[in-house]
């Protein structure tokens, strides 16, 4: 029984700071969308989404409502969007998503998550171009009909649809879009009244690298140093 207790409980702690890293990352892009774009997210579509993943990810109400009002305090932060790009063990191609008040710091240990993790940080343009920047939505599937959707959001920018997992293993349907269309797909869907669980901006990998176990394990492990960062918010990488 202490063994099944220590192992539940282990399994809660890590939970609970799943859920920390995704409320300290969508606040950080609330913070962002409301520097960019107000308070009101009937005007602001970025704050719409970034509500909206809010929802997704349980995070309460109250927390949403404070961090829109800390982005209007003399004591937040201004955050900015920087990219950072590079390779893992066995060639494996990886892009990092931070948001910082201090670039100085972050890219140091950006570069320090690399080296440690049989890695390497690149420059500016050796990584991105394996990869296309897409909008990705994802909505429950109950009660949708797949071609009619298809039809329906062809002339909106849709590249992609299929089925997926969601944030706790169900059923998803997954929308793509083209990232310059990505606000067009937004107002399409909420056009027909549909609600994404999330909506994501992300790196699609143009092909893949498929390795054995113990080889994914190196890369898998840098990823998770990387996405245990403070000022990272998102990591994509093109292992199979």
């Amino acid at each position: 029984m202490g063994r099944i207790f220590e192992v539940r409980k282990a399994s809660m702690f890590a939970r609970w700071d799943r859920m920390a890293k995704q409320f300290t990352r969508i606040g950080k892009e609330i913070a962002i969308a409301v520097k960019t774009g107000g308070s009101d997210p009937a005007t602001n579509p970025a704050l719409r989404r970034c509500m909206q993943n809010a929802k997704s990810v349980n995070m309460p109400k109250d927390r949403v409502e404070a961090a829109i009002k800390r982005a209007f305090g003399k004591e937040m932060e201004n955050f900015e969007e920087i990219l950072y790009e590079g390779y893992g063990p066995h060639g494996v191609a990886i892009l990092v998503e931070t948001a910082t008040d201090n670039h100085v710091r972050t890219v140091a240990n950006v570069k320090s998550h690399f080296n440690k993790g049989n890695g390497s940080l690149g420059n500016s343009g050796s990584v991105s171009f394996q990869f296309k920047k897409m909008g990705v939505f994802k909505l429950k599937p109950e009660g949708l009909n797949m071609e009619d959707m298809e039809l329906e959001l062809i002339d909106h920018g849709l590249e992609e649809m299929g089925e997926g997992s969601g944030e706790n293993g169900e059923d998803v349907l997954i929308i793509r879009s083209a990232f310059a269309d990505f606000g067009k797909m937004q107002k399409a869907l909420e056009d027909l009244n549909l609600t994404p669980l999330s909506s994501e901006v992300e790196w699609i990998p143009q092909n893949t690298v498929e390795l054995g176990e113990e080889e994914a394990n190196e890369v898998l492990k840098l990823v998770d140093r990387l996405e245990q960062d403070e000022d990272v918010q998102k990591v994509f990488h093109n292992l199979r």
